[in-house]
């Protein structure tokens, strides 16, 4: 007989957090995330999502075995900024069973429903700043740092239960030696072109890093404003996920535009922290897993480019090439072996094309679904 389960205390959602271990265990390709990350992002207090908005997670049981996890997330910050009546669903994970599915996916639309939510949206973990997207296409290897990972049937299980898709985002990967380094040739040219503009790109300085890190929340916020669905961050998400980020940050990949002391745009790639990740069992830090994370860093040949943005008023002036050529030149002189562009939107030419320009093999696809309830 299945059922669904609340989850209240730490003891469930230790088994919340774990289910997926369980699930994906013969999966090559799966790569767990840290409990102590996922315990503090799913817990009221913990995270600043939490000063704003509210979510409830569930379990499904077939008699005394896990079978599926599912979150409803109530964000109020999307809602206002988009003028909608969302509800997302988030750390959704299940067995290839639609009754299963159905079950997780009805308790989770009716805590929307109860908040007067009338879309249901996913998977999404909290809002587009975090991981969302249901992979559709490349299961062929681990993802990269911060980007999904779910089995091929998820998309028939959420297909049948009535979702369609919302928007489709990609992610390109780029091989040692097959791409395009024609930016990192110019990039002298292009430096001393923008200095005729006083605009400078250097490196973040993490001696300074909580007042840089100010300065990048304002750019952030500015620079990805128009994309579908965004939400800006508040400042304890900013700096939540900043702290997080600086602990894998590498400055040689974390650059910024700046023009007399402002900062107009910045690139950020970040190390391919999941090739440590997937040797760390069930996500524990202890008692080898800490150990793998400090002295296996050096060991990385791969870069997630998540972030390139520049704010209105300064696009088209060359600032872009300059940063993805000095991020190039990193790449290569690093002598790494991969680097992945993810995610843009599906319809976004005006970054799409430029990739495909330099070289970015189109290899991943996600999908984020919607279904009015």
């Amino acid at each position: 007989m299945k059922r669904i389960v609340a989850v209240n205390g730490k003891k469930e959602l230790g088994v919340f957090i774990d289910f997926p271990h369980e699930l994906y265990k013969n999966d090559p390709n799966y790569v767990p995330e840290l409990f102590i990350a996922q315990r503090d992002m799913l817990t009221p207090g913990k995270h600043p999502f939490y000063l704003h908005s509210s979510l409830q997670t569930f379990l499904a049981y077939d008699g005394d075995r896990v079978v599926g996890r599912i979150a409803a997330i109530q964000n109020n910050n999307h809602n206002q900024v988009n003028n909608v009546k969302d509800g997302f669903f988030g750390f959704f994970d299940c067995i290839n069973d639609q009754e299963t599915a159905q079950l997780l996916l009805d308790k989770a639309a009716q805590w929307l429903k109860e908040r007067e939510l009338e879309t249901m949206v996913g998977p999404v973990n909290f809002s587009t700043n975090d991981i969302c997207g249901l992979l559709i296409q490349g299961f062929d290897g681990p993802p990269l740092a911060m980007m999904a990972y779910n089995a091929p049937y998820y998309l028939n299980l959420l297909e049948t239960a009535g979702f369609n898709k919302k928007v489709d985002l990609r992610a390109y990967r780029f091989a040692a030696g097959n791409y395009n380094d024609r930016s990192a040739k110019l990039v002298s040219a292009l430096q001393e072109r923008l200095t005729r503009s006083n605009i400078i790109i250097r490196k973040i300085n993490l001696k300074n890093f909580k007042q840089e890190a100010a300065a990048l929340r304002e750019v952030y916020n500015k620079a990805w404003d128009k994309n579908l669905g965004f939400v800006p961050m508040t400042d304890a998400e900013f700096d939540y996920t900043a702290k997080d980020l600086k602990m894998i940050m590498d400055p040689d990949f974390c650059l910024l535009a700046e023009q007399d002391g402002k900062i107009v745009g910045f690139a950020l790639a970040v190390p391919d922290i999941n090739q440590i990740l997937i040797k760390i069992k069930r996500g524990r830090l202890f008692p080898t897993g800490l150990y793998k994370l400090l002295t296996q860093r050096k060991k990385i040949e791969g870069i997630r480019i998540l972030l390139l943005g520049v704010v209105d008023g300064y696009r088209k002036m060359g600032i872009e090439a300059c940063l993805y050529g000095i991020i190039i030149q990193g790449f290569q002189k690093k002598k790494m072996k991969y680097a992945e562009a993810s995610w843009t939107l599906d319809h976004n030419d005006l970054i799409n094309k430029p990739i495909e320009q330099i070289g970015g093999e189109l290899y991943r696809k996600y999908r984020i679904l919607e279904k009015s309830i």
